[in-house]
């Protein structure tokens, strides 16, 4: 669908950016973030085609990527280029994905540029704190390098200064293909969650006995049939259940039901598309019927589940081009269809199996080699911390064998008579007695006899000899 279709003008330009934020296949995901077109407040249900209000943005979801925040930040720059503006205006979806308007990049302004490589430089680094963090959390074993390399498939790594074309070309595809796969992803998550809670609860009947296990499986029942037991629902996206929002949400008479109305309505951006929030929004009133957070057999993540699948199914019924936005023309195409008027009955959640027994079985003996791997881990840490342990004893030990040997040679120099040692292994020095100059030459240092006739002290030799060669 051309976007240059989308017309001239706030409201014109407004549709365009929804179609490229829902499809986050573009950078252009939320090119137009900052376009205003505020409804001036007014009855929708008897205007058509209301004047705006330019000075206010519109906030569109998180898309739930990882780099998110980068996406935005990128589309917001482009967005002040007035030549890469209006390339994006005349493009089409197939002309953004394949990358011909990624070449448009070289035409952008210095001021443009130098921006958008600021951007890249600041989520390079970003990514690279991620990366060490993981590997400093793993320490040195079991990296998966792939898996850490793999956080730069939006960006081009190998130029981690300069914001090129291929940058804006693989942020589009990454974006693409992320937001692809990001229902699939809930959902397989949703399954593990579902898993767990069996396994868990099989785990817990394990440690009772007969008769509390019996009491168990009994509330376990009774939760089941109580969860099950509401009203009817009706199908998504069929007249009944749009009447339904129709008078209790919006208050209006179920008589005078307009699908036309009923979608602007709704379309609270009033950007001319149902995107996914605001269907996801509809089957509000749906929900309340099976959920409350109140009850204890009600499970939230199981409504959020349910809510997830409704706004699939409607999306895969009424988006014809696959955008993952809902136009006028394709809510009232829908509208004129059999399934509209007489649709199938609608299972939740708790009319289905989730899981096969197999599957459990294989879950669960996933979850038993990982609690083997941990286990090991564990042990091999209360090793090392008890070879640590050892290591410091034995540093004990030594530390006060040393310091008795000290102590013991410090006693026997005292015994002897010879000076201490002091506390970094250095004598004590203590000054020689005075002694009485007359009994210097009968009692020398370091002897207890006097010395033979005719003999001298060293020192008083010494003396006498400085003495002639003073006094020639």
């Amino acid at each position: 669908m051309p976007l240059g279709q989308s017309g001239s003008g706030p409201e014109g330009k407004m549709r365009w950016t929804a179609v490229l934020v829902q499809q986050c296949v573009l950078l252009v995901t939320y090119l137009l973030i900052t376009l205003e077109a505020v409804p001036i407040d007014i009855d929708k249900t008897k205007v058509k085609g209301e004047p705006h209000v330019e000075g206010e943005k519109i906030e569109n979801p998180d898309t739930g990527l990882y780099y998110d925040e980068y996406l935005r930040q990128v589309i917001d720059v482009l967005e002040t280029d007035k030549h890469f503006r209006e390339k994006l205006q005349t493009a089409d979806i197939e002309e953004i994905k394949n990358g011909k308007l990624s070449k448009e990049l070289d035409l952008v302004s210095h001021h443009v540029r130098t921006r958008l490589d600021e951007l890249k430089r600041q989520e390079v680094a970003r990514l690279r704190m991620l990366i060490k963090a993981k590997m400093d959390s793993i320490q040195d074993t079991g990296i998966d390098h792939q898996a850490l390399l793999k956080q730069f498939e939006h960006l081009n790594h190998q130029n981690p200064d300069k914001f090129e074309p291929k940058d804006l070309d693989m942020l589009i595809k990454a974006a693409t293909s992320d937001l692809e796969n990001y229902d699939k992803t809930r959902h397989e998550e949703f399954k593990k969650y579902e898993m767990m809670k069996e396994h868990e609860r099989r785990e817990y009947l394990k440690t009772l006995n007969e008769e509390k296990r019996r009491e168990e499986e009994s509330k376990y029942e009774e939760q089941k049939k109580k969860h099950g037991d509401h009203p009817k629902i009706n199908h998504p996206g069929s007249k009944d259940q749009l009447k339904e929002v129709w008078e209790e949400a919006d208050g209006l008479d179920p008589n005078d039901f307009d699908p036309k109305t009923f979608f602007k309505l709704h379309d609270v951006n009033n950007d001319g598309f149902l995107d996914e929030q605001e269907l996801e929004a509809l089957f509000t009133k749906e929900l309340e019927k099976v959920y409350d957070p109140k009850n204890e057999e009600d499970d939230m993540v199981e409504m959020e589940e349910e809510r997830l699948r409704m706004r699939e199914h409607v999306m895969n019924e009424v988006d014809l081009d696959k955008d993952r936005l809902v136009t006028l023309e394709e809510f009232l195409k829908a509208t004129e269809k059999k399934e509209f008027l007489e649709p199938d009955s609608w299972e939740t959640l708790d009319q289905q199996q989730l899981f096969t027994e197999e599957e459990l079985k294989e879950f669960e003996s996933h979850i038993s080699q990982q609690e083997d791997e941990l286990r090991k881990k564990a042990e091999d840490l209360q090793k090392q911390k008890e070879e640590l342990q050892r290591q410091h004893d034995q540093l004990q030990a030594q530390k006060q064998e040393l310091q008795q040997v000290v102590q013991q040679m410090e006693q026997k120099k005292l015994q002897q008579g010879n000076p201490a040692s002091g506390p970094a292994g250095e004598l004590k020095f203590q000054p020689p007695e005075e002694h009485p100059v007359g009994n210097a030459q009968n009692h020398p240092a370091g002897g207890a006899q006097p010395l033979p006739p005719g003999h001298v002290p060293v020192q008083e030799a010494a003396a006498r000899n400085d003495h002639v060669q003073i006094h020639p």
